[in-house]
């Protein structure tokens, strides 16, 4: 039972992950950690420039002779995903990326009312239809009924499809009405591939799916979020600590190893996802994760109401604009 406990359910080791996203931030971070343990590495997001210089900063952390590249592209562009999948199978030998991990995501952290109608669909292209495209081109290219255009894998370990999704995918606040529908429904497509890729275990090596639910990153993109977040917001959020991106990665690739679906970054986070679990796979036996939702399911109406508390006083002493008087 001990080895059991031990086994990296993860090796990535000359194997190929296909990265979304990979050109900043948490992106970029796994990019750097999955290279640092031997995986060959492709990253993909929308601009050249930061891609160029992020693959310099993975080639520094490469253990020999490693393939690391980049493809520009917009996974928002329903036809790119098919694409991508393509270019990554030419560069590896024909083979399909043996990971494809969704980091591609963008947020415009406003209150409801003064999101225009555009950013909804942005975020929703880019957030979900995004990750939804990257997953279907990816499953397609592992499945048996592909076979003539991508060759069965040459070996069985199980393909690793990962979405990134957020805490805000599992409670929100006021500030991201464009943000956590998305996310939310990333985590329901995720929780409902992780049970069709069962489907395709008896004919083919298996696929495995996992989401990741980091909270605040302190990457890029934050001190831009920061710029339009209303006060409000911030006020609400101030009990989030944050993490850096090399910690989210870290703790995301520990979970990935240890087997986990459902994969957290911090103990308020795992708090808030087993209040929400359902009939999603828990962690390990499943004991841990059951008696933290007995303490999730005490404490989650306090929180609603500290909250709701909050928002109230809030209203009451700078009115309905969301900054402070």
């Amino acid at each position: 039972m001990g080895s059991l406990w031990r086994k990296n359910q993860f090796p990535v080791r000359l194997r190929t992950a296909l990265i979304t996203g990979g050109s900043t931030g948490l992106g970029r971070e796994v990019a750097r950690q999955l290279v640092e343990k031997g995986a060959n590495v492709i990253i993909s997001a929308r601009t050249e420039e930061t891609l160029a210089d992020a693959v310099e900063y993975l080639k520094a952390g490469a253990q020999g002779t490693q393939h690391i590249s980049y493809i520009v592209g917009d996974i928002s562009d329903p036809t790119f995903a098919t694409k991508l999948i393509a270019e990554a199978t030419a560069r590896n030998h024909g083979q399909p990326p043996d990971i494809v991990w969704c980091c591609a995501g963008i947020t415009h952290p406003t209150l409801f009312k003064d999101t225009p109608p555009e950013v909804f669909r942005k975020i929703m292209d880019t957030n979900y239809f995004g990750s939804l495209y990257m997953a279907q081109a990816a499953m397609k290219s592992w499945l048996p009924e592909n076979a003539e255009k991508y060759p069965p894998p040459q070996s069985l370990e199980p393909r690793h499809l990962i979405f990134t999704t957020s805490i805000l995918a599992l409670i929100t606040i006021p500030g991201y009405a464009q943000y956590s529908p998305a996310k939310a429904a990333v985590k329901s497509l995720a929780d409902t591939l992780a049970l069709e890729a069962i489907l395709y275990e008896s004919t083919h090596a298996p696929i495995k799916v996992h989401t990741c639910f980091p909270a605040t990153i302190f990457s890029e993109s934050f001190e831009q979020e920061q710029r339009v977040k209303s006060d409000l917001t911030k006020k609400l959020e101030e009990a989030d600590e944050g993490q850096s991106p090399k910690v989210v990665a870290q703790e995301c690739i520990r979970g990935l190893e240890a087997g986990e679906q459902y994969v957290t970054t911090a103990f308020l986070t795992r708090l808030v996802k087993t209040s929400v679990l359902g009939s999603s796979i828990r962690s390990g036996w499943g004991i841990v994760d059951t008696l933290l939702s007995f303490v999730a399911s005490l404490a989650m109406p306090f929180v609603r109401r500290d909250y709701e508390g909050k928002i109230r006083s809030w209203g009451k002493e700078h009115g309905t604009s969301g900054r402070r008087c």
